[in-house]
């Protein structure tokens, strides 16, 4: 089956996925040092909270952009976050921010914000397309509003 993203509201879900939500709003906010003092705050366990933590996304209301930040763990390879670039570039995304971490271990995280309100393609294709891009080792949604 393939993959869709929906807007649904809150009222008609499960209260995990709303308190998967919490954790993440936690951690950001650095209201709670990790995941283990997240999930014990809002009454979770840390299986639940993996089990949706990379398929349950908060929706801002009223904005006119679309925002996505995805992290991406690379190879130390010359050239491949200029694939990335060129990539969401190629298909009209515009980049907002970018944090890279420096390579441990041959490997570096980077996470990219970008604006896409003006892509040609979903989401869900372009995290194919990455998916296909040698040395990218794991792709993940991180956020979308």
């Amino acid at each position: 089956m393939a993959e869709k993203f929906l807007i649904v509201n809150s009222r008609v879900l499960p209260e995990v996925f709303e308190k998967v939500i919490q954790v993440k709003e936690l951690i950001y906010s650095g209201q709670v040092k990790d995941i283990s003092e997240g999930v014990k705050h809002v009454g979770i366990s840390r299986s639940t909270y993996y089990k949706y933590k990379d398929n349950v996304f908060l929706v801002s209301e009223g904005l006119k952009g679309q925002k996505v930040t995805m992290g991406l763990l690379l190879n130390h390879t010359t050239g491949v976050l200029s694939k990335i670039l060129d990539k969401i570039a190629d298909e009209n995304g515009n980049i907002l921010t970018i944090s890279q971490d420096i390579p441990i271990n041959n490997a570096a995280n980077v996470s990219i914000t970008f604006d896409i309100s003006q892509m040609k393609v979903n989401i869900k294709d372009l995290i194919n397309r990455f998916e296909k891009i040698d040395d990218i080792i794991k792709v993940s949604l991180i956020a979308m509003e």
